[in-house]
């Protein structure tokens, strides 16, 4: 990627995003067997760009950001970040984009969230696990 972002303070995700910009490719890199996209967002506050790897779940060019921080009640940093600068750029493979997310609801959030939910099934579960409905975001 040609853009410098802050890495995650979380180890895991610290490590998963250095693995994808040394190889300078999301190729072989998964979370529980599922492949992932590096997206990098733009602080809400800060303005730094920050990077965020993500649940592969596409359809026809377009991919999803969803928004489930395991379940977690609060949602994750990266969520402010969006809807505060709604221009992202998204590593899938070797191919960057550039791409505008927005958050969808209604008919298009259940279609987004079956296919995230396929994607990548544990989020099904993060659903039971928090009072909130997780967010999910199109980028296209």
């Amino acid at each position: 990627m040609t853009e410098h972002g802050e890495l995650s303070p979380t180890d895991w995700v610290r490590e998963q995003t250095e693995r994808i910009l040394e190889q300078g490719t999301t190729d072989g890199v998964e979370i529980m067997g599922r492949p992932v996209v590096l997206f990098t967002t733009t602080g809400a506050k800060s303005g730094k760009k920050r990077y965020v790897p993500l649940m592969r779940v596409e359809e026809n060019g377009r991919y999803a950001m969803v928004a489930s921080k395991g379940g977690d009640p609060q949602h994750p940093s990266w969520y402010h970040n969006v809807k505060a600068h709604p221009r992202v750029t998204a590593q899938d493979g070797e191919k960057v984009m550039e791409l505008t997310a927005r958050e969808v609801d209604g008919a298009e959030r259940e279609h987004w969230w079956e296919l995230a939910v396929t994607a990548y099934p544990p989020y099904a579960e993060y659903q039971t696990k928090t009072d909130r409905l997780i967010p999910v975001f199109v980028v296209e």
